[in-house]
């Protein structure tokens, strides 16, 4: 299990953590809890159950502890090698760097939220070191990751999405009133937002012009590039999506923001325990619901995608419209989390899940494993 990390989202990723751990029966896998600090260290958690307890109810970062660790390819055998040769750690001397740890990694479960995590860069170091991991590739994850890039693919592909600009700080340098100018041509009130982040982090809902350079200065603390959206007032659907070559869709979940907050924020998801509210079953004509289902198999299958995904849908109020917001590639386990619970209605409970995704993933291993990545010229 990986958690924690570089990202903002690091503090959602323990909640997840948490799940899943917990989900986890240990009389039929050896967990090896590994908890990314947020200057980017490994760390063995033996103690993780305890440490994510107490860090998870009021949103804290990992604390220190545990033993630095490093992954270590091997041949048939991957493992973790103890670092940093005679340091302590909670009064625990460490291992010398050239012990190897007795522990065989089968499958890395990273439950990791954003950058560094959700984006293909975790997803790459793990390809190189030949160990299977659950959720997508390098490909389908760094799209699922760039709203920019996901949005493009999904509206060549026919599927809906709601009207939005891209817009750089070059963008802006070259032209400072582009930003307005694509802004009124959307329609206040718009939706200002990192490309590439999740959990609602640095999301400004702008109601007028004057607000919003200050939304997007506080995007552009977050990423390089960023999204201005046209607002769609009505209805939050979501749908979780399992499996590899043939994915299927569980049944849609609605989402309804209370509480006085002005859209799904991340304190209403997750500061504010009255900030939302959830229905599953979505009460949504059945008609409604199957074309949920089928567009969120198909946009899983246009970016890519294996394992999981939450794909996230906005309606007009009278159902009228559909548009796909975005699509989640390593969605939330929290306990307040729509896609363990989307596919616990559909008769999937969270154990049998878990194990599902384990399964998915140490079958497209084994799949992409038995390609050739070597050529003999025919003689």
């Amino acid at each position: 299990m990986l958690f924690g990390g570089r990202s903002g989202e690091h503090e959602v990723s323990l909640r997840s953590a948490l799940t899943v751990i917990a989900a986890l029966d240990p009389t039929r896998y050896e967990i090896v809890p590994i908890g990314i600090a947020r200057d980017g260290r490994w760390y063995l958690r033996s103690d993780a159950l305890a440490q994510l307890s107490q860090a998870t109810p009021r949103l804290r970062a990992l604390s220190g502890g545990g033993i630095a660790v490093a992954l270590l390819p091997h041949p048939g055998r991957h493992g973790l090698i103890a670092l940093e040769d005679g340091k302590r750690s909670n009064g625990v001397k460490q291992p010398s760097p050239t012990t190897i740890l007795p522990r065989a990694l089968d499958v890395i479960f990273p439950v990791l939220h954003g950058t560094y995590g959700e984006d293909g860069t975790i997803q790459g170091l793990l390809d190189l070191a030949g160990i299977p991991y659950v959720g997508s590739g390098v490909l389908g994850s760094a799209i699922g990751m760039d709203k920019d890039a996901q949005k493009r693919l999904l509206r060549d592909a026919d599927m809906p999405v709601v009207r939005y600009f891209a817009v750089t700080q070059a963008d802006l340098e070259d032209d400072p009133k582009r930003a307005a100018r694509k802004a009124s041509e959307l329609g206040y009130p718009v939706f200002v937002k990192p490309n590439a982040l999740g959990s609602s982090i640095g999301i400004t809902r702008v109601a007028r012009p004057a607000a919003l350079r200050a939304a997007l200065a506080d995007a552009f603390q977050y990423d390089q590039k960023v999204l201005i959206e046209a607002s769609c007032a009505g209805r939050e659907f979501e749908c979780a999506v399992l499996g590899n070559e043939r994915p299927e869709a569980s049944v849609p979940g609605e989402v309804t923001v209370k509480g006085g907050h002005a859209f799904y924020s991340y304190e209403s998801k997750y500061v504010d325990p009255e900030g939302s509210a959830t229905q599953i079953p979505a009460a949504i004509p059945p008609a409604l619901a199957t074309r949920i289902r089928a567009i969120s198999v198909a946009a899983f299958k246009t970016l890519s995608l294996r394992g999981m995904a939450r794909v996230d849908f906005l309606a007009r109020s009278d159902l009228s419209k559909l548009y796909v917001n975005e699509v989640n590639t390593i969605p939330g386990f929290t306990a307040i989390s729509m896609y363990p619970k989307m596919w616990s209605a559909s008769g999937i409970p969270l154990p049998r899940l878990v194990e599902r995704l384990i399964a998915l993933a140490i079958a497209d291993h084994r799949a992409r494993a038995k390609l050739k990545y070597t050529y003999v010229p025919r003689a």
